[in-house]
């Protein structure tokens, strides 16, 4: 008897696995829209990004405040520090061009006219440094937080604004002790402040965006605001300067719209009495507005564009 063996068993075909449907990149963002899906950190449009600012004013004014507190929170002398840097400033200043380089000859209220440079310029050159410093210095919050970026450089902008006012009255106890008395142009002294208030703000918002790509800008900025600084007559006067024919005409329009020097030249004359209209610049109040729209709304939508850029890479 022949034994027969079993045939083996036909082989079963797999079953196919079920493969995910394919979209072109319009198809997937239809998809997206379908379902109420958005681009993760996508930047919103120019009135939402205002609400939204809007929403975390009080996130503003906290941190602009407890930035300013803590400032000098190491320091013995504490928040004296705010009225003492720049009235030492200004004292140096005094010295090594008031009476070295004698350019006090001429100018009736030389400490005044000095002191009210220095505190005046130093507004706009910490506002600046902090902007460089609003996105980079703050990557951790950046990173771990959604809210509106510009809310930082807006905040700092706004701890100089704090610093200024908590300064103006060492300003004004000078200005008394040298004959300087309050008069009504002293109220001319609140629309120039805010001016350059807007002024400050915009060019800090531009300074966070160029420095949170390129951080060596911050290491540039104190050789740039220092040869700002001696164009925008600190510690002299360029009208004086001008009126000696020394310089191009090129160079002394670019002189007279300096913003740095347009809102120093208004605060003198709203304080100090031997500072007069003569020794402004032609339209100095519609320079001054210029500036303070042209930088502060320029550099809010500056900054705006590359929201969505903020804390990556």
């Amino acid at each position: 008897m022949v034994s027969q063996t079993a045939a083996p068993p036909a082989p079963v075909d797999p079953v196919p696995s079920p493969q995910p449907p394919v979209y072109e990149p319009g198809e997937l963002a239809a998809l997206a829209a379908r379902h109420g899906l958005t681009v993760s950190g996508a930047r919103p449009s120019l009135g939402e990004y205002v609400r939204q600012l809007w929403g975390r004013r009080h996130f503003i004014t906290a941190f602009a405040t407890a930035k300013l507190t803590a400032q000098y929170s190491q320091a013995k002398l504490g928040q004296i520090w705010q009225i003492m840097t720049p009235l030492l400033n200004a004292t140096v200043y005094y010295f090594i061009f008031g009476v070295l380089m004698n350019t006090k000859r001429g100018i009736p209220d030389f400490v005044p006219f000095l002191v009210t440079g220095v505190f005046i310029w130093t507004f706009t050159a910490s506002s600046i440094t902090a902007g460089t410093r609003a996105i980079s210095g703050n990557t951790g919050l950046v990173r771990a937080l959604h809210f509106p970026r510009a809310s930082l450089p807006i905040a700092l902008a706004l701890q100089q604004l704090q610093q200024l006012l908590f300064s103006l009255g060492a300003l004004f106890l000078i200005l008394l002790a040298f004959g300087q008395y309050p008069r009504p142009s002293w109220l001319l002294a609140i629309p120039a402040l805010a001016l350059q208030a807007l002024f400050n703000t915009g060019v800090s918002m531009v300074m966070a965006r160029l420095a949170a790509k390129t951080p060596d800008i911050a290491q540039l900025m104190p050789f740039v605001l220092r040869t700002w600084m001696y164009s925008s007559g600190v510690m002299w006067s360029l009208d004086k300067l001008l009126t000696e024919d020394r310089v191009p005409s090129y160079v002394l329009l670019a002189l007279e719209c300096n913003p740095a020097a347009v809102y120093i030249d208004l605060m003198r004359y709203a304080l100090i009495d031997s500072f007069t209209g003569a020794q402004l610049p032609p339209h100095v109040w519609a320079v001054a507005t210029g500036w303070a729209l042209l930088c502060g709304i320029g550099g809010f939508v500056y900054f705006w564009k590359a929201e969505e850029r903020y804390g990556r890479g």
